[in-house]
């Protein structure tokens, strides 16, 4: 089969691409410089033929989480046809729940990984403070993003939060985490990799009086050159976790010197790709490499 790509998006309702540079119609730049027939698919969409595509791309699934077993149903369609991804679904699949986390905490990284709230449980601060030893908690749902149904929660105010939070986990499971103070007077990291090649960096800080990170909520974002020991960091857990991605983004803080990873970034990462002069050129060549062009 001749190469025809579907770039893999979602049907946009504005909740989490707002003040973005649209990467979809940037990705879909390279490819037609790259003189490869393509074209953009939601991933949710009943009427696309995925069969006629020699290869997914999955660029911006920014609703997964929102119909998640619907993605996962979606996945083991496009497994089942046997069509190539990048990344990888198997990979995707374990991306896309929180508790990697805790696996990739349990193997030695330095990791804000948290306690998992199981659906239907009847969360306490007890249990929760017996890993946490933080003032401050931030709740979140175990399959998420963009900050949606996330809680930042004192320890002294608890109670004030605990009919809430028991009412949210009947619906779902959540994560307990650390609220981490590096995040509001430093910022988080992004390292962003093309075939496990690191490419270029960005430092996102929150506005003021919030600790959401995502632009969409006030935060600001600047591209940076990474200090070799926190590059080395990252390297390390794209190596472990991140093998065979042709993208891969790399989210953490530096607490005492030492990198924390807050999240691995597998499935649908915005890539900064308007942020960098080398970003585009890098995608490019990574995509020239898969595609054996």
């Amino acid at each position: 089969m001749p190469q025809h790509i579907a770039i893999v998006s979602y049907f946009s309702t504005g909740a989490y691409d707002t003040n973005t540079i649209d990467e979809d119609k940037l990705l879909s730049e390279i490819l037609t410089e790259l003189g490869i027939s393509h074209e953009i698919q939601a991933w949710s969409d009943p009427k696309v033929d995925w069969s006629s595509y020699s290869h997914l791309l999955i660029k911006s699934t920014w609703d997964y989480f929102d119909f998640y077993p619907d993605f996962l149903a979606w996945i083991e369609k496009i497994k089942a046809l046997g069509i190539p991804v990048l990344n990888d679904l198997d990979l995707v699949r374990w991306n896309s729940s929180k508790d990697y986390l805790l696996e990739i905490e349990s193997q030695g990284f330095p990791t804000i990984a948290g306690v998992i709230l199981e659906k239907c449980s009847q969360p306490t601060l007890e249990n929760i403070k017996k890993k946490l030893s933080s003032d401050t908690i931030v709740v979140k749902p175990l399959v998420s993003g963009g900050a949606k149904n996330t809680l930042k929660i004192p320890v002294s105010e608890w109670s004030n939060f605990e009919e809430k939070i028991t009412e949210l986990v009947q619906e779902e499971a959540f994560l307990a985490q650390p609220y981490v103070n590096e995040v509001a007077e430093v910022g988080e990291y992004s390292l962003i990799f093309f075939n496990q090649q690191f490419s270029h960096a960005v430092l996102k800080t929150p506005a003021k009086s919030d600790f959401r990170v995502q632009h969409y909520f006030g935060g600001t974002i600047q591209e940076i050159h990474p200090e070799a020991h926190l590059l080395e960091s990252c390297q390390k857990l794209i190596d472990a976790f991140g093998k065979g991605t042709l993208y891969g983004r790399v989210d953490g803080v530096q607490i005492d010197g030492v990198f924390h990873l807050m999240e691995l970034e597998l499935i649908e990462p915005y890539l900064f790709l308007g942020l960098s002069d080398q970003a585009i050129p890098n995608y490019r060549e990574a995509l020239k490499r898969r595609l054996m062009l």
